[in-house]
């Protein structure tokens, strides 16, 4: 069997494969990302209908969606510990590269995407139909 070592786990000090249940953990997290991305936007489409101020908007849209985004993480990532703590080999890889991209995940969808939109917001705020 082929080992191939993922740079990213390894400067963390996990010594982990990147086996099927590994690339399963990451493709999971990747569906999370996308369904965070759907219920912000959602939500701001539905703060849009009712506010006039498009930035406005915005803002309440992402903090409105929060609670709805965080306990589904949490969720999944009490259950990526659960199954790191009682798993063994491939269950283990499954949990950390979940565990790993449920992190990212949140930074990214808080952090990058929100600084992205306001930009973008922020640029075209007399425009009508931003989303």
């Amino acid at each position: 069997m082929v080992k191939i070592y993922t740079v990213f786990l390894l400067t963390l000090g996990f010594e982990a494969t990147l086996t099927l249940p590994g690339i399963a953990g990451i493709i999971l997290t990747v569906g999370m990302a996308v369904d965070a991305n759907v219920l912000i936007f959602e939500r701001i489409k539905e703060e849009l209908k009712g506010e006039k101020n498009n930035l406005i908007a915005f803002d309440s849209g992402y903090t409105k969606s929060r609670t709805a985004i965080l306990d589904a993480n949490i969720t999944t990532l009490l259950a990526a510990i659960i199954l790191f703590f009682m798993g063994s080999g491939p269950i283990k890889g499954f949990s950390l590269t979940l565990g790993i991209g449920i992190f990212t995940t949140l930074f990214t969808v808080y952090f990058i995407a929100r600084l992205l939109t306001v930009l973008y917001v922020s640029k075209n705020k007399e425009k009508k139909g931003l989303i």
